[in-house]
């Protein structure tokens, strides 16, 4: 099966061992795994400011760069749900409607493709202690993504998965939201580092490095213990 991957801004600039570690976990599976060098940001940050024509010039270079009939797989449901529900109205009526349809077809999740498209929910991982899950707004909302990384989580060997309070509430990073409403962002990422501890959580996991990078600011600031991972790399963990 050929994969290509889809390295978010985020992963690429600031988490590069999770894009490893999902190619490691990819090719355990058996997948051929692609990485087109030419890529850039999918437009998101962009079109949630308001930059509809520069959010569709960046988009267009996204569609040219990821014209496959290959899975595309992504470590961040907030850009596979911004594409997958986005693209259609930024290229409607346009020359491009099609590309936008093969695209959305064929884009995942990194979760998602390995329970959807794989049916895989053991990887033989090992993490030792207690795991939270943190559902990000992208892949919950946007991806309609709830069930397959617990299920993934449950069969990671060691790792004793609990639910904390409010799992579904926002972390509050929401990209520009968190620099334009700094005190409702930091208290909302408070509540739900709190929540997280309260659990009884040594890692804090996610799939969404965004809401990780937002929550492991506050838990470094205030010397917490508890550690944020995202799911690729706890799937990594131990083989």
């Amino acid at each position: 099966m050929n994969v290509q991957l889809f390295i978010p801004c985020f992963v690429d600039q600031l988490f590069p061992e999770t894009g490893f570690n999902m190619v490691k976990v990819l090719e355990k599976l058996g997948c051929n795994v692609n990485y087109n060098p030419n890529q850039t940001c999918c437009g998101q940050p962009a079109f949630n400011a308001g930059y509809r024509d520069e959010c569709r010039s960046v988009a267009s270079k996204f569609l040219k760069d990821f014209h496959t009939y290959d899975y595309i797989v992504a470590p961040s449901g907030s850009c596979t749900g911004f594409v997958r529900n986005y693209y259609g109205k930024l290229f409607d009526n346009s020359a491009m409607h099609n590309d936008v349809k093969q695209l959305r077809k064929h884009l995942y999740e990194f979760t998602e493709f390995l329970t959807d498209v794989l049916n895989i929910t053991d990887l033989g991982a090992t993490l030792n202690g207690v795991g939270t899950y943190h559902d990000a707004c992208g892949a919950l909302r946007e991806c309609g993504i709830k069930e397959g990384p617990r299920r993934l989580l449950s069969s990671v060997k060691g790792l004793e998965l609990r639910e904390m309070n409010d799992c579904e509430v926002c972390c509050g990073f929401g990209g520009t939201f968190s620099v334009k409403f700094e005190p409702i962002s930091i208290g909302m990422g408070e509540q739900k580092v709190l929540n997280a501890i309260d659990s009884g959580a040594d890692y804090l996991i996610s799939t969404d490095l965004s809401c990780l990078m937002h929550l492991d600011g506050y838990i470094r600031k205030h010397g917490h213990s508890i550690k944020t991972m995202h799911i690729a790399d706890v799937l990594a963990s131990g083989w």
